[in-house]
């Protein structure tokens, strides 16, 4: 990735190292009083590596949590270890602040829904047909790091294949925004099956992170894990989503 663009997309403007345990916590229908902690290392960890792999700025809160989550693991791989007061506190203090913070978050969503209901009044009694599930479910940047994991592990062996070819973002942010002309909404799956190579896909994926770090798009799914949906801000709302 790194040989064939310069681009890099900050993930400071989006979520922190607490949202993307509590998103693998969710994922993997957990409670976080029992929090497998090598499972969740490991697959912090590959995330980790993924947005190394895609050029993201990586905050250094998301190292300093790998390491917390790295000594832990260590900690308990000791015989006997896994029983000290020092680990169990450890752990304690780890699963405390997911807890609170997991509160703050369903606090301020709460809070931001009201605020949409307000503000979106006026527009939906025009639009009844337009659901309140279509916009109310926010996507993280998680969800399309998930999404592009399994679009990527899905991938004849062929396609995976690096192939020398400079794509610019912005030649892939004015596709989108074309396409989002068109109609009210893309999904995730559609913008994929218009990619012609691997670093298409990766270079579209950043142009995603991009608009919506400026605002340009809406992020929404009906259901955790569902299909990702891509509305135009400025026509998001304004018309019926279509199902094609």
């Amino acid at each position: 990735m790194n040989e064939t663009t310069t681009f890099e997309v900050r993930l400071d403007i989006y979520e922190g190292p607490l949202d993307l345990l509590l998103y693998l916590v969710k994922k993997n229908n957990l409670e976080i009083s029992d929090i497998p902690i090598a499972r969740i290392t490991a697959e912090y960890l590959q995330y980790l590596e993924m947005m190394k792999e895609l050029n993201l700025d990586i905050a250094g809160e998301f190292l300093v949590m790998a390491a917390t989550l790295l000594q832990i693991k260590a900690r308990m791989l000791v015989p006997g270890a896994s029983e000290t007061e020092e680990v169990d506190e450890e752990l304690d203090l780890l699963k405390q602040k997911l807890s609170e913070y997991q509160k703050y978050k369903e606090i301020a969503g709460v809070l931001s829904r009201k605020a949409s209901d307000f503000a979106g009044y006026t527009w939906r009694e025009f639009n009844p047909g337009f659901s309140e599930d279509d916009y109310s479910l926010e996507v993280s940047v998680f969800d399309l790091l998930q999404a592009f994991r399994q679009v990527l592990a899905e991938l004849p062996q062929e396609v995976k294949e690096i192939i020398y070819e400079e794509i610019p973002i912005e030649e892939k942010i004015r596709q989108i925004l074309d396409l989002l002309k068109e109609k009210s909404f893309i999904t995730l799956s559609q913008l994929w099956r218009l990619q012609k190579s691997r670093l298409a896909m990766i270079v579209c994926f950043l142009a995603i992170l991009e608009l919506a770090r400026l605002h340009q798009i809406v992020l929404r799914q009906k259901t955790f894990g569902g299909e990702i949906r891509i509305y135009r801000l400025d026509n998001y709302g304004n018309e019926h989503p279509q199902t094609n």
